[in-house]
């Protein structure tokens, strides 16, 4: 378990990597293929040797070889939070058919958090396909399991939490955009595949750590009442908990609920 955990660290090394295209070239209109990477300052290619996630930036000191204009530390971060999300997605998950379809949404949900706090937008070119992806993903987890109930139950979930925010957006437009409710639904396919638990607790701590952050800001004076705080990472966030221990958190509540 040790090595598959490392493995798919170095994997989400180098996803990061390419999610640092995706995050920089999506919202832009881009193409995510051509050209390859260059310097934006010089708009020389970035060479091989120069393009292995973390340890470049780290040797090149930040700045490009060819000009030395300096390269955000937003690159290696991405790196290096891709392969942590890989890393407790293998260790919760394990040896199991559904790793891939858990993967595939860590990749995104890094991707996605990055874009919407940059732009405030959540684009439909990264949400839409997600739901064919992660159902395929998931359905040959299921089949692969012998456990159609998984799947269903991930059906569930996905309209649950989409309809539970297609609802907040009707009645509160300003606090909640439809990238958002179509962003629920790929999460509650993922925690419905999970189960019950894993829903309920992953909705409700994109509410608590969106409101926790938003307080805060507005304490620190960083933030008004019509600032526009962009939901889709707290989503992300609370979904990451759910899936990591959304279970244990859920028996936590009703132990002390019900002592």
């Amino acid at each position: 378990m040790t090595l598959l955990v490392l493995v798919m660290a170095i994997v989400g090394l180098l996803v990061g990597s390419f999610l640092n295209v995706v995050i920089w070239r999506v919202p832009r209109g881009e193409s995510i293929v051509s050209p390859p990477s260059h310097c934006p300052g010089c708009d020389r290619p970035v060479r091989p040797r120069d393009n292995i996630p973390v340890l470049s930036w780290l040797l090149l000191r930040g700045r490009c070889r060819d000009c030395g204009q300096r390269i955000s530390i937003r690159y290696p971060l991405v790196e290096a939070a891709t392969a942590a999300v890989f890393a407790v997605l293998t260790l919760r998950i394990g040896v199991d058919a559904a790793l891939p379809a858990f993967l595939y949404l860590g990749a995104i949900g890094v991707a996605l958090a990055m874009i919407d706090l940059d732009v405030k937008r959540l684009p439909n070119s990264i949400v839409l396909p997600s739901y064919v992806v992660g159902s395929v993903l998931l359905a040959a987890a299921a089949f692969a399991n012998d456990d159609w109930w998984t799947l269903l139950r991930a059906g569930l979930g996905m309209v649950a939490l989409y309809g539970l925010f297609f609802l907040l957006a009707l009645v509160y437009p300003a606090g909640m955009g439809f990238g958002d409710v179509k962003l629920a639904g790929v999460l509650g396919l993922y925690l419905g595949y999970l189960g019950w638990a894993e829903v309920v607790t992953g909705g409700f701590l994109g509410f608590l750590f969106g409101g926790v952050v938003g307080g805060g800001l507005m304490i620190l004076h960083r933030a008004g009442r019509k600032s526009q705080i962009p939901f889709g990472p707290f989503m992300l966030a609370g979904a990451l908990v759910a899936v990591l221990w959304g279970g244990a958190l859920a028996d936590l509540y009703l132990d002390h609920a019900l002592a």
